[in-house]
């Protein structure tokens, strides 16, 4: 069977409906996941399809129902939490630091927590500045999870099965900005540590990840008209990060340009920066240069909001600074 065209937010169901058909062990639960469909329709139709031991709706407790995703994964469950939104998880981040990524550790290797949770993020959406938060660098700073940020539309359809094998606590991070995109789904599995060159270029490595993937692609085919060549890396995985992917490019290219919606100061664009700084200052032509959020809650009003986020016009103009 080749590649279907779907939707993110399709792709992602896909992959919730073969996981839950063909492991017994797979149960799905979070608020508003059954009845409702999900807060952004992701798991509709689950609930009248596997029914509410598999599709469970959850008090409005995101540290309880985490709790008992980490019990029922200790237990030789594989439960898929989703917490709806990023800012909600901050409710459940003592559950995730001190139980989900350090019992591994802490028993010797004799327990293993084989827990998805998956949580929207970023911002676009008028959600204002208690629902439009980019966590993601937050979480990738925990040894003992692994953090992935889906993409692509394959992406989002192959990466729930290998986040369910992993023996540690996989983080999903789906940017509510995608959901509505298309793209093509093969159905194979997608490796949980790996970056991809998404679009190949001589002049710069524009590294980035998640929602700003589009905002980097549309920089490029722009910067590409000006007879700049830009190749474009998606992390893809935040932590590990997959710093061999990164390092290669700005060895091809000489520059480095990071996106990333999350807020500049103690940024996962500042850690990538770093590691290239430590380990590649010899291939790199100019300073790296960052393009993220501005430092403020994020507005309500639409303009506002805009104004905020890194925009094409953003990176373009980094690029312009690095290419001199």
């Amino acid at each position: 069977m080749g590649p279907v065209r779907t939707t993110y937010r399709e792709a992602l169901r896909e992959a919730l409906r073969e996981a839950l058909r063909e492991d017994e062990r797979v149960f799905l639960m979070g608020e508003d996941v059954g009845r409702y469909g999900g807060c952004f329709a992701v798991s509709l139709g689950l609930l009248e399809e596997f029914g509410p031991e598999r599709v469970r709706d959850t008090p409005l407790s995101e540290s309880a129902f985490v709790g008992a995703g980490i019990g029922a994964a200790l237990g030789g469950r594989r439960p898929i939490v989703e917490i709806m939104t990023v800012n909600f998880s901050l409710l459940a981040l003592d559950q995730i630091l001190n139980n989900a990524a350090t019992l591994s550790h802490m028993s010797g290797g004799q327990l293993a927590v084989p827990l998805v949770i998956r949580m929207t993020t970023g911002a676009g959406r008028q959600l204002a500045a208690q629902h439009s938060h980019s966590l993601e660098g937050w979480y990738a700073h925990i040894p003992g999870l692994r953090v992935v940020a889906p993409a692509t539309v394959s992406d989002a359809r192959g990466m729930l099965a290998p986040a369910l094998a992993s023996p540690d606590p996989v983080l999903l991070f789906e940017h509510a900005g995608l959901y509505a995109s298309e793209g093509e789904a093969d159905g194979g599995p997608v490796a949980l540590d790996g970056a991809a060159v998404r679009r190949a270029g001589t002049d710069v490595s524009i590294v980035t990840y998640g929602g700003m993937l589009p905002t980097s692609l549309a920089a490029a085919e722009r910067l590409a008209a000006e007879g700049t060549s830009a190749e474009v890396v998606d992390l893809r995985s935040l932590r590990p990060l997959d710093e061999d992917t990164v390092l290669a490019s700005v060895a091809r290219t000489h520059r480095l340009v990071v996106v990333d919606e999350g807020w500049r100061s103690g940024s996962l664009a500042a850690e990538v920066a770093a590691r290239v700084a430590e380990q590649a200052f010899y291939d790199l032509d100019a300073p790296p240069e960052r393009v993220c959020s501005a430092e403020v809650p994020v507005p309500y009003a639409a303009h506002l909001e805009r104004a905020t986020l890194p925009a094409v016009d953003d990176v373009v103009a980094a690029v312009r600074r690095t290419v001199g």
